[in-house]
C-alpha cells in the first residue's frame, strides 16, 4: 500500500472526510490567506497543526498573532525538520514550487502533499463550482456569484480570487454552491478534488517561470477534469483551442461557450445578443451593449457564466440583472479618476501577455502604458500591433524592464522609471488632455509588492496624490 493510499479510499455519499484529519498530526507550509485558513480549519476539526513559513516573523506579525491565538505551533524564518516528524501528510500553499527542498524530503519519505483545495473539499457537501484559466477567472467567478445572488442562492465565492477555500467551507450548506477561482498552482496537488460543474476559460503561455514548458502548464489545468464523472459538467471556450483540447480528457458532460458562433449548448452570441442554449430552446440574455463590464474579454467572460448558470437552472432574468448591474472587480481595468482630462485605469491584475492585449482594446487610446515587474516567460512582442497603433508612451518599472523593451522599443517611445509612483508621475507628466495612463502590467508582482492587490493599491494611493497635489495648486 502505497502511502497515500488511505487518503483515495472511495466514499459513497457526500464528501465529508473529518476521520481524515480528526487526530491527525499535519503541516501547513506557507503563512499566506490560505495557509493560515487551513491551519484554522483543521485545528477545528480536531487535528495537530504546525505552520511553517521561511519568511521571518516580523514580515508575518499578524499572521503569527493569528496562530498564536488559535493555539497552532508555528516556526518562521526557515522549513526544518518538525515539518515532517512524525506527520501523517502535509498541505502546501500554491505560492511554494514544487521543487523545494522541504517537498522532496517530504516525497522521500513518503509524506503525502496536498493543497489546500483538496483539504477543504474533504469538509464540504455544497455543490463545488471551479473555474480555472490563463485569464478571466476572477471576473467570472464573481459575475456568477452575483448571478447566484440576483437568483437567491446559498453560495460564497472562493479560492484564488482572494479568499481562502478553507475559510468559507463551513458556511454553505449541500444546497448551496461553493463558486472557485482555481490557478494551476492550487491544481497540481489534488487527488480526490472534482467539482460538479468545472469551466476552463482559455489557456495561453503563462508562469513558465514556475513551469518547465507549456505543456505542463497545460497538464495542470486538465487536472481541474480528472475526477469528474459522466454526471458533472465541463463549461469550455469554443473559440479557444487549447480550452478545447481539454474535451478529449473529461468524462463529463461538455458544454460550450463562444462570441464568434452558435454552440450545440451553452452561452453565445447572436445578432449582438448573448444567447442561452439548453435542452434545444434558445433565451435571449441580453443585448451585449447593455452588459456592465465591457471589453471583448468581458463578453466571453459574460457568456462562459451563462454557460454554467444554464447548467444550473439559474433563470435568465438574473443572469440578465447581474450582467446589468456588475461593473467588474478590483484591479480589473478599474477606473480611477479623470484629473486634467487624463483617466487612470488601474488593471495591476494583469499579471501575464495576454491580458494586456484584452487591456490595449479595451481601454479609450491614447495610452500611456505603465507595464513591467517579475517576468513569468511570456512573449511581450505579441503586444507589438496593439502598441503600436493605440500606445504613445510606454513607461517600464521593474525586473523584466529591458525584455519588454528589447520587444517593444522600437515601435514606440520607451521610458523607465525606479518604481511605481514614479512611473505614474511621469506618465501624468507625458500625458495630454483625452489619454489614458494604463497600469497594465503584464508581469508577477513579486519583485516590488507583496502582490497584484498591493500594486494596485499603490497606483490608486498616487494617483490620489497627484489629485492632492492639483488641488493644492488650484487653491494656492
Amino acid at each position: 500500500m502505497d502511502a497515500g493510499q488511505d487518503l483515495r479510499l472511495i466514499h459513497e455519499s457526500g464528501n465529508m472526510r473529518k476521520d481524515r484529519i480528526a487526530g491527525k498530526k499535519i503541516s501547513v507550509l506557507g503563512m499566506a490567506r490560505s495557509g493560515v485558513a487551513c491551519a484554522e480549519l483543521l485545528k477545528k476539526t480536531s487535528a495537530e497543526v504546525f505552520v511553517s513559513d521561511i519568511k521571518s516573523q516580523e514580515t508575518l506579525s499578524d499572521q503569527t498573532q493569528r496562530l498564536e491565538e488559535m493555539g497552532i505551533q508555528f516556526e518562521t524564518g526557515a522549513h526544518t525538520s518538525r515539518v515532517l516528524s512524525g506527520k501523517d501528510f502535509i498541505v502546501v500553499s500554491p505560492g511554494i514550487p514544487p521543487d523545494a527542498p522541504i517537498l522532496r524530503q517530504a516525497q522521500d519519505m513518503g509524506i503525502p502533499i496536498l493543497s489546500e483545495i483538496e483539504v477543504a473539499f474533504w469538509l464540504t457537501d455544497a455543490k463545488i463550482i471551479g473555474i480555472t484559466g490563463s485569464n478571466g477567472k476572477t471576473t467570472t467567478v464573481t459575475l456568477l456569484g452575483e448571478m447566484l445572488k440576483q437568483d437567491g442562492k446559498q453560495h460564497r465565492v472562493a479560492g484564488n480570487v482572494g479568499v481562502p477555500f478553507s475559510s468559507v467551507v463551513e458556511e454553505v450548506s449541500a444546497d448551496g454552491y461553493l463558486v472557485l477561482e482555481l490557478s494551476s498552482f492550487q491544481l497540481e496537488r489534488i487527488e480526490e478534488f472534482r467539482p460538479h460543474v468545472a469551466s476552463v476559460l482559455n489557456v495561453t503561455p503563462d508562469h513558465l517561470d514556475r513551469h518547465p514548458n507549456f505543456k505542463s502548464y497545460l497538464e495542470a489545468k486538465l487536472r481541474i477534469v480528472e475526477n469528474q464523472t459522466k454526471d458533472d459538467f465541463v463549461v469550455l471556450n469554443a473559440d479557444e483551442e487549447n480550452s478545447l483540447k481539454l474535451a478529449q480528457y473529461a468524462r463529463s458532460t461538455k458544454v460550450y461557450f463562444s462570441t464568434r458562433s452558435e454552440v450545440g449548448r451553452g452561452a453565445f452570441v447572436r445578432q449582438q445578443k448573448v444567447c442561452l442554449r439548453r435542452n434545444g430552446d434558445d433565451k435571449e440574455i441580453i443585448e451585449a451593449s447593455r452588459i456592465g463590464i465591457k471589453g471583448p474579454h468581458n463578453l466571453y467572460n459574460a457568456c462562459a457564466a451563462c454557460a454554467v448558470c444554464g447548467i444550473l437552472g439559474i433563470s435568465p432574468d438574473s443572469m440578465q440583472r447581474a450582467l446589468l448591474n456588475f461593473k467588474g472587480v478590483e484591479h480589473r481595468l478599474e477606473a480611477v479618476k479623470t484629473l486634467s482630462g487624463v483617466r487612470f485605469v488601474n488593471d495591476s491584475k494583469a499579471t501575464n501577455v495576454e491580458s494586456v492585449w484584452y487591456a490595449l482594446q479595451s481601454v479609450s487610446p491614447p495610452i500611456i502604458l505603465i507595464a513591467g515587474g517579475k517576468d513569468k516567460g511570456g512573449d511581450f512582442s505579441k503586444l507589438r500591433e496593439l502598441v503600436d497603433e493605440n500606445v504613445k508612451t510606454l513607461i517600464l518599472i521593474g525586473e523584466a524592464r529591458q525584455k519588454i523593451r528589447d520587444a517593444l522599443g522600437a515601435v514606440v517611445r520607451t521610458l523607465e522609471a525606479e518604481n511605481l509612483q514614479q512611473a505614474v508621475r511621469l506618465a501624468f507628466d507625458k500625458a495630454t488632455q483625452g489619454d489614458t495612463v494604463l497600469l497594465s502590467p503584464g508581469c508577477a508582482s513579486f519583485d516590488m509588492f507583496k502582490d497584484y492587490e498591493h500594486r494596485g493599491r499603490v497606483f490608486k494611493e498616487t494617483v490620489a496624490a497627484l489629485s492632492s497635489d492639483e488641488d493644492s495648486e488650484i487653491n494656492g
